[in-house]
């Protein structure tokens, strides 16, 4: 629901909860103070305006105490602004006073017992400077307990393509709240996630509000800091259980970890929701070059569908596209054509040796 729709009176509007009254209602009790009372009809000659907005202009001045209750056989007079601003002010002062007692013992109450349960329940203390967590559910406490004392920045790198529908869902309330604590929300993809519908549409949502969102081609594995201060690592996946994680606060690891992000979103795009063809263009040129790059690696299909953030299936459909515009019929020839047309740089050789393999015994 809009603003418009909350407060309809007068062209009025909500910020923060205070309603403001529209020009035409600030215009309507000007007449009504010359003539000493607020009639619809006689208001509406007077601005040449319509009755039905000029009885909304009442109705918001009502609201305000800025008029008399409408009383059938008494006229609806001005009333003092001054009076009204005290009617108004004072229970919002009262609440605020009361919600801000209830804050302080909130406060007081539960970090008296957040010790108790640290040293309770072994969580982390901020002594240790790395915990592992086996548990999903602890995991995600923890990272809740980071979100909520965040005040900067939260870093993410999300590898892995295009994310479930139903974990944005959740992501997309976090990182909402984040942003209208000014909190600067950063996250880097892979370009493969650009094909997911589900994950354009929260990208959209959450760069409207602030959120940097960029692409790369690789990623290695997720990652999530808050404030720089903390960072949560996730363990190998096992049976097909959500992982683990370490949860690092040790201020070299969380520096290192931080100065790795930065390195990678420099080179990342920004991920454009209505991007152009040539920019689709481009970035699909640099995944193909990354699964050339893969292949000469002697990587299986799996592995570098993986590593690309893409299902196993759309992987060897590019393969076979690449096999096929090079003329190759096998992988053993795709690698020696890929070595003799300069496709790879010194560093992918250095890794194809370091891997045991060469652009002669790719795909073996």
């Amino acid at each position: 629901m809009d603003d418009e729709a909350l407060w309809p009176y007068g062209g009025g509007e909500l910020t923060d909860g205070v309603p403001h009254l529209g020009e035409l209602a600030v215009t309507a009790y000007g007449v009504a103070l010359d003539r000493g009372r607020f009639h619809d009809k006689e208001i509406a000659a007077a601005l040449g305006e319509d009755v039905g907005r000029v009885e909304e202009a009442r109705k918001a001045l009502q609201d305000l105490h800025l008029l008399s209750p409408t009383v059938p056989g008494r006229p609806v007079v001005p009333l003092d602004p001054e009076i009204a601003e005290a009617q108004l002010i004072s229970p919002l002062e009262v609440a605020i006073a009361r919600r801000r007692r209830e804050i302080g013992r909130v406060h007081q109450e539960l970090r008296t017992l957040a010790a108790d349960y640290r040293a309770r329940r072994g969580g982390p203390a901020g002594d240790v400077p790395i915990t592992v967590y086996d548990d999903v559910d602890e995991v995600r406490r923890e990272i809740d307990r980071a979100r909520y004392g965040c005040t900067s920045e939260r870093m993410s790198l999300q590898s892995g393509g295009g994310r479930p529908p139903e974990l944005l869902e959740a992501d997309r309330e976090h990182t909402l709240e984040l942003l209208r604590r000014g909190v600067r929300v950063r996250i880097l993809y892979q370009h493969t996630a650009r094909t997911s519908l589900a994950t354009r549409t929260y990208v959209q949502e959450v760069t409207r509000r602030g959120a940097e969102v960029r692409t790369v081609g690789e990623l290695s594995e997720r990652l999530i800091i808050y404030d720089r201060k903390v960072a949560f690592i996730p363990k190998e996946q096992n049976e097909r259980r959500p992982p683990g994680a370490a949860v690092v606060s040790e201020p070299t690891v969380v520096g290192y970890l931080c100065r790795s992000f930065e390195t990678v979103w420099q080179i990342g795009r920004p991920f454009e929701v209505d991007g152009q063809p040539a920019e689709y263009q481009q970035l699909a040129e640099e995944v193909r070059m990354s699964i050339i790059r893969l292949m000469a690696l002697g990587l299986k299909d799996e592995v570098i569908a993986r590593r690309l953030g893409m299902a196993a299936r759309t992987c060897r459909r590019h393969i076979s596209a690449i096999m096929e515009e090079m003329g190759a019929v096998s992988r053993f020839q795709a690698g020696l054509m890929i070595g003799r047309q300069g496709l790879l740089t010194d560093d992918d050789l250095s890794g194809a040796a370091e891997n045991g393999t060469t652009t002669g015994d790719c795909g073996r």
